[in-house]
């Protein structure tokens, strides 16, 4: 079937060419230039008067007779067997309109040719006449009432089908035949002009046979939804039922338009896509391509098959809109043809009036066909490109859920973003730039055509630098592509490395590395520069060449018709010449621009294919099973070896690996840290490449990740993850993960917003709530990876013994921990160290074995001992733990409602700004005034309008030297090309200071906007999210690069050149004037009408990606977690409804524009119209016929350039919208200064290290409730402060505080007697250290990561690195400190990269050392060795450690507890331990969880 479409189309395409020269009434009569009317019954010869000649008419007509004779043979006999077989007729569409009009129209035809064979019967006029042309009259006549029959009655497929080819054989026979007595004979026969508008019926009709311009009927959804469902009523889009009118004039548009210019656009307010448009349905037909051909692929591995799956899917659509391209070439190139009839009817000495107007009924005829087939060509190619987007947005996604390690290794978060915010997205306009190619080469070769057809042999000298000016396209698109490619690599990192750093901004600020960050994307955009401006400049020597070739061809045309006198130098050989060269132009420029989009499309191709085809995670790696199947063992690994890199020459990450777990057991599995105890748990997720073994599965699965990942969104949101609520599940839920009395705590309660990736909460919080995710999902197996590692020991104590041995006993339940406390109460202790199990048993056995698990209890028990020599006496520690939990106070500090970081940040992230209405031009003037760009427009603009008036000025030369008997040839000529030549200068000029404009601009915009980002306070980061930058820093930027200065300077140019045409039009047929103002003041008005609703669908669509790129961000991280819960399928629902609103405003945004071009084109044609009627009907003589094609070729280019002027202004309208985007957030506050000159503290300061705080309050927002509540204390100076206190108590405020990451609402913060307030911050923050609560690790090397700023030597790296526990791991690496660090640091364990944050601070070495629960991913042993190398390296400095573990902090000088964010106790610890205090219960509590009892006696 598609074989058979392929040659309709084909037949179709020969068919339009030949009838694109029947547009004609008339018989022209090329070398006499005089016109005369033939009648339709002359020359009905039938026989091929004695002789059989291919080259004959006669034979040629007999032969179309004859083919069509044997269609309707085949008809009729098909019909009948159809008939007699009672076969039942196949269903189909209902039959339309055009059936119904060529129905009848082919019946009138019928009558017609029945009446003119009795006619001639009758009246004997034809001389020579004989019965055969009355039995030619009767078959022709019996054909088309045939036709009228076949277009009705199709009872079978085989019916359908014959009855198609032979409409489109028909059609397309008879229109080759035209064409040959047009070449030969040079006339047109008037009655075919009749025949040719139900060709095209016909032609219509075939291909709706075939389910061309059908909707695609979609079930009626009512029918298959249960009843009292609510239902979406968001309506569709008008254009799934609009009507043929409708949809051929774009009417469906007007009441979104209406509303539009009612009121500012919202969201609510557009339709939704029809359901053919939408994603999935273009991704499942995508999926069935893609998977038909990989199945094919072994035949031929190189082809690029997302290419060909595209091709495959979208071969109907792209047949339409060639046919659409086709008319509108055709009616393009026949503008030249017209002009020299229009010119030669000025000239003829004997005018008749009819012939003048048939000349104008075909110009307006040309004109519609070629405004509507533009339109629809245009709009289908965009919707076409919306649909190939939309799947292989969703063939990325869907791809990224399935990635593989490897994979996933090989392509970054944010390469896969780029993939679908870039590459994807390119696919847009990829159907409109190939059918652009293809048509343009097209519209050459035709335009070539006509040039022989009106100077003969002169226009073959033309041809030389035609093909000069080609071959000089080869090296410029060939640089251009070099260019585009190496712009894209650099636009790639410069994103990636965006990312990375707006997500790790926190650290980066605390560790005050702005600037030296902020060097390295502007090094990156440097790079990227360097290719934009070869690039623009290649633009401006594109242009030059375009310019070149015209000017240059017509001059040597010129010269050819002088040398071979092949046709005369008069108006109409120059003004026809002059008018195909103009239709060359456009093709001519657009070819080098088509290629290099389309090379760009090529790499995107390539990349999106190389994604597609790499590894997923292989499901046949683990044997799953459902519970049902009663199996009776949960997880089984038997002889298992995993590997990360399954490289030879690297050992695997685990090995040997053999265990069971039985149904409802409870296994702990601890080690030191980069053990593989993480990746044991990938294992059974099947997410870690399997080497060799058996995994097997038995049951549904829930993991909690050792990092927390959180969606943006509420913290309901995060818990049910999909599941419908159960409010007492939920309820019990909340309780037993301790979230109660956080959500009690919360303004909003559980529908608080969480921020992107839980910004706005604790590293508890995020912990519990992921946790309460797993155990609402009600599954069978628990795989946790240290869930206890960012709570207090209470909170700690609730989740192990409410929530894992209640709420999950009946559950198999695999816990990594480090906190050996809870060891004696599991099942079965799983002890890892290298990679391997190293022991395997219950807490009792391990005991006896001693190894490994005695090493981790030895430094348990070191910690314990720590505890019992700080209090004075061991029974009152015993005696405490009966009594804490009567204790009141204890109770406020460890069960109270959390008021700390979150309650002041509730609904943190803020809905995006965008500007309403129209703005004016301030966006405008902002893009040119703030790079200081007027001079470059100025000139850009001087050197435009210099172009203009010497391209007008070379035009009106050869109209007034033609007349001119004393102006020779070679003076014509002469004249002429020195003037073209200087227009080319400046119009070079014009585009070289647009492209340094551009520059300039692009340049500020993005120093600004980097400073902005750097600058801003990490309030802005917290509550806005990463995907809103980058949509900034990407799309809205690349507008800023390429769209912007040449679409300024496009505007300029075609209104200097619509001034100049009117001008010239005014000039020698004044009247034209008035219905030119008319038709520009009409357009304006509807130019307006369309803006109010562009402009905010603009708007919108700003809004609608950068959620999109969030989605896509956010998934990439989790896509463990989500494979893990099984909700691959809701994630990539909700994204491809994300997907469908971004493509719903591209659509509607697309659609509109065309409404507008469509009736403005319909609008100017009217000036042409005027113009050229005005010329036919003025009296002999008024106007010479120089200025009569003077004044016809710019009339033509009318329409085409008011319409490329609305386009651009239309788009630079648009554009300006990023300028604006982007200026909001180059006018975001900005934090403190780094550096206070006339304020800078001492180069040794801090020389003691002592800290105040006086009375300190803060807030994070004006109005919002106080975090920290009138702090006022000491830390002496050298002093080890122990911060502790319940999730959310102010810990990190106070820590935020210190760094002036938020300022003090009220009172000061000292440092050595200096307010830290009052000095810049990076004064501040460098003499500060830090090891944050979540490690941060960048792309890079070990190296990289330790010293950023390359300070420090390699021997120093390594100490540094021995200190922190890490030499061994890596001076085993091949790479040593060039081991290279992955996206995130995902190939480093969490444990490996907190030691990493630890190397840091022990290179600098400052005086002020702060640990934010720096040992909370890490095992007690390495634990223990760490403090004491803190204790060693930082003896002199003061500590400040906030810590969940009571042994990190039970040997500090002082103890701070917060509450509330108020200091409830401060002392030291000792004597806190001595009373009934708030410290003392917490410790006497984690000494109860530690069960000293079950502890082996020395």
């Amino acid at each position: 079937m598609q074989l058979l479409r392929i040659g309709i189309v084909l037949l179709y395409i020969q068919n339009m060419f030949s009838l694109s020269f029947q547009t004609l009434n008339v018989k022209i009569i090329m070398n006499s230039h005089c016109f005369s009317f033939t009648g339709f019954a002359d020359n009905f010869s039938w026989i091929c008067l004695g002789e059989f000649s291919l080259t004959s008419f006669s034979t040629q007509r007999c032969i179309i007779d004859i083919i069509n004779i044997f269609f309707m043979g085949v008809f009729y006999a098909s019909l009948l067997s159809n008939l007699i077989k009672k076969s039942p007729a196949s269903s189909s569409y209902r039959k339309g309109w055009i059936h119904v009009v060529a129905s009848v129209c082919c019946t009138l035809l019928s009558i017609a040719y029945f009446i003119d064979g009795l006619w001639n019967l009758i009246a004997k006029k034809t001389t020579g006449f004989n019965q055969l042309n009355l039995l030619v009259c009767i078959i022709r006549g019996l054909v088309w009432i045939s036709l009228a029959v076949s277009l009705f009655v199709q009872r079978s497929q085989w019916i359908k089908i014959s009855c198609s080819i032979w409409w489109m054989t028909s059609c397309t026979l008879v229109s080759a035949f035209n064409v040959e007595i047009l070449v030969k004979e040079h006339t047109f026969e008037i009655f075919y002009m009749a025949i040719w508008p139900v060709h095209i019926l016909t032609i219509f009709c075939a291909f709706q046979n075939h389910g061309f311009f059908v909707p695609q009927e979609t079930p009626d959804a009512s029918l298959c939804e249960p009843l009292l469902v609510h239902k979406d009523m968001h309506k569709q889009t008008e254009l799934g039922h609009a009507s043929f009118c409708s949809r051929f004039s774009f009417s469906w548009m007007n009441a979104l338009l209406s509303l539009g210019y009612s009121k500012p656009l919202a969201l609510e307010d557009i339709p939704s896509l029809a359901s053919e448009d939408k994603a999935d349905f273009a991704y499942q037909k995508f999926v069935h391509a893609w998977d038909s051909l990989l199945r094919e692929r072994g035949r031929n591995n190189s082809r690029n098959l997302v290419l060909w799956s595209i091709a495959r899917v979208y071969l109907n659509e792209n047949i339409f809109i060639a046919i659409c391209a086709f008319l509108r070439t055709i009616c393009a190139v026949v503008s030249p043809l017209l002009v020299y009839a229009f010119v030669n009817y000025s000239s003829s000495i004997e005018e008749e009036l009819k012939q003048g107007i048939a000349i104008v009924g075909c110009l307006i005829f040309a004109k519609v066909v070629e405004s509507v087939s533009q339109r629809h060509w245009s709009f289908n190619s965009r919707r076409l490109g919306m649909k190939m987007r939309s799947a292989l947005m969703a063939a990325v996604y869907q791809k990224q859920l399935k990635l593989s390690a490897l994979g996933r290794r090989r392509h970054s978060t944010g390469e896969i973003v780029n993939y679908i915010a870039v590459d994807a997205y390119r696919m847009g306009e990829f159907p409109w730039w190939f059918h652009t190619l293809m048509f343009s080469a097209l519209q050459v070769f035709l335009a070539l055509g006509v040039l022989f057809g009106v100077v003969g042999l002169g226009a073959l000298p033309g041809l030389v630098p035609l093909i000069i000016c080609g071959f000089l396209n080869v090296p410029f698109a060939k640089i251009l592509q070099k260019c585009r490619s190496e712009f894209m690599i650099a636009q790639d990192e410069r994103l990636r490395s965006t990312s990375e750093i707006l997500s790790s901004m926190k650290i980066i600020k605390l560790q005050s590395w702005e600037d030296n960050f902020k060097k390295f994307v502007e090094s990156l955009r440097a790079k990227e520069f360097k290719c934009l401006a070869e690039a623009q400049f290649m633009r401006a020597y594109g242009t030059f060449i375009y310019w070149m070739s015209p000017a240059i061809i017509s001059s040597v045309i010129f010269v050819g018709c002088a040398l071979f006198q092949s046709s005369p130098l008069n108006a109409a050989t120059i003004f026809s010449v002059l008018a195909a060269l103009r239709s060359m132009g456009e093709p001519v420029t657009l070819i080098p621009e088509a290629l290099s989009v389309l090379i760009q499309v090529k790499v995107s191709f390539d990349r999106i294919n190389t994604f597609l085809l790499d590894d997923e995670i292989k499901s046949d790696d683990i044997r799953r099973t459902s519970k049902q199947d009663s199996c009776s063992k949960s997880v089984e690994i038997l002889a298992g070896n995993f590997s990360w890199d399954q490289q030879q020459s690297v050992p695997p990450t685990l090995r040997k690996v053999n265990f069971e777990i039985k149904w409802g057991q409870t296994v702990a599995v601890c080690g030191p840290v980069g053990a593989g105890k993480t990746s044991l748990l990938y294992a059974i997720l099947g997410e870690i490449p399997k080497i060799s073994g058996i995994v097997s599965v038995c049951g549904t699965l829930a993991y909690v990740s050792q990092t927390p990942w959180i969606q943006s969104g509420t913290i309901r949101d995060n818990i049910l993850y999909g599941k419908p609520m159960d409010e007492t599940r939920y309820g019990y839920t909340i309780k037993v993960c301790a979230l109660d009395k956080d959500i009690d705590g919360f303004r909003h309660g559980d529908l608080t917003e969480i921020g992107q990736r839980g910004i706005n909460m604790s590293g508890g919080q995020k912990q519990r709530i992921q946790l309460a995710r797993a155990v609402y999902n009600d599954a069978d197996i628990y795989l946790l990876d240290d869930p206890f590692s960012a709570v207090d020991a209470h909170t700690a104590s609730i989740l192990f013994n409410d929530c894992v041995r209640v709420a999950l006993r009946r559950k198999t339940v695999i816990l990594v921990t480090h906190q050996v406390e809870f060891l004696s109460k599991v099942d079965k202790i799983l002890v890892m160290e290298r990679g391997k199990i190293t022991q395997l048993g219950n807490y009792e056995d391990l005991l006896t074995a001693g190894t490994a698990f005695e090493q981790l209890l030895s430094a348990h028990r070191e910690a314990i001992t720590g505890i019992e020599k700080s209090s004075a006496y061991k029974r009152e520690v015993e005696n405490l733990v009966a009594v804490q939990l009567e204790d009141s106070h204890v109770c406020n500090l460890t069960k109270g409602g959390s008021d700390g970081d979150i309650s002041t940040k509730i609904q943190l992230t803020q809905e995006e700004e965008k500007e309403s209405g129209d703005v004016g031009w301030k966006p405008f003037c902002d893009y040119i005034f703030f790079p200081k760009g007027s001079l470059l427009l100025c000139l850009s603009i001087l050197a435009q309008f210099a172009f203009v008036g010497f391209q007008a000025a070379s035009t009106y030369w050869l109209a007034l030297a033609i007349e001119m008997q004393k102006v020779t040839s070679s003076i014509l000529i002469g004249v002429y090309s020195v003037i073209s030549f200087l227009s080319i200068v400046f119009v070079y000029l014009r585009s070289y200071f647009a492209a340094h404009l551009g520059l300039k601009a692009s340049k500020a915009f993005f120093s600004a906007f980097t400073d902005a980002i750097f600058n801003a306070p990490m309030l802005f980061f917290d509550s806005t999210p990463i995907g809103r930058i980058l949509t900034r820093a990407s799309s809205d930027l690349s507008i800023l690069d390429f769209d912007i200065p040449f679409t300024t300077i496009f505007v300029t140019s075609e209104i200097a050149e619509l001034l100049t045409m009117i001008g010239i039009m005014v000039s020698v047929t004044w009247q034209v004037l008035i219905v030119a103002v008319l038709a520009m003041v009409a357009s304006k008005y509807v130019q307006g009408y369309y803006q109010a609703s562009a402009r905010e669908i603009i708007r919108i669509n700003g809004t609608t990606k950068a959620p999109l790129m969030n989605f896509t961000a956010e998934t990439s991280l989790g896509a463990v977690t989500i494979r893990a819960f099984n909700m691959t399928d809701r994630f990539f629902k909700n994204y491809l409804n994300l997907v469908d609103t971004d493509a719903t405003m591209f659509f509607h945004s697309n659609a509109a524009i065309e409404w507008l071009i469509l009736r403005i084109e319909l609008l100017q044609n009217l000036t042409l119209f005027t113009a050229a009627l005005l010329l036919v009907l003025l009296p002999k003589g008024y106007v010479a016929p120089g200025l009569v094609g003077l004044s016809l070729s710019y009339a033509f280019s009318l329409t085409a350039t008011v319409v490329y002027l609305t386009r651009m202004f239309c788009n630079l309208s648009n554009y300006v919208i990023s300028v604006e985007r982007i200026k909001q957030f180059i006018h975001i506050p900005a934090e403190p200064s780094a550096i206070v000159e006339d304020n800078r503290p001492p180069p040794s300061w801090p020389s003691k290290g002592r800290i105040d705080l006086q009375s300190l309050e803060i807030r994070y927002r004006p109005n919002a409730p106080l975090v920290l509540k009138g702090i006022s204390c000491r830390f002496e100076e050298g002093s080890r402060v122990g911060v502790v206190g319940r999730t959310g108590s102010g810990k990190t405020t106070l820590i935020s505080a210190l760094f002036r990451l938020v300022e003090p609402t009220r009172g000061d913060i000292l440092i050595d007697g200096i307010n830290i307030c009052s000095i810049g911050l990076k004064d501040l923050r460098t003499k500060l250290s830090i090891i944050p609560q979540e490690p941060t690790l960048f792309k890079g090397s070990i190296r990289k990561n330790l010293d950023p700023l390359c300070l420090y030597s390699d021997d120093e790296i390594w100490k540094a690195l021995e200190k922190c526990q890490l030499k061994a791991t890596i001076s085993s690496l091949p790479n040593l400190l060039d081991t290279s660090v992955s996206d995130e640091g995902e190939n480093w364990s969490v444990g490996q990269r907190q030691l990493i944050c630890l190397g840091r601070v022990l290179l600098k070495r400052n005086r002020i050392l702060v640990l934010d629960e720096a040992t909370a991913s890490i095992d007690s042993a390495t634990d223990v060795i760490l403090q004491q190398v803190i204790r060693q390296e930082f003896s002199e400095c003061t500590v400040i450690t906030v810590a969940h573990r009571v042994p990190t902090v039970i040997d500090s000088d002082m103890v701070m507890v917060l509450s509330y964010g108020k200091v409830v106790e401060y002392d030291k610890p000792s004597k806190l331990m001595g009373t009934n205090s708030s410290f003392s219960m917490l410790v006497a509590e984690y000494w109860s969880n530690c069960n000293r009892n079950s502890l082996p006696k020395d």
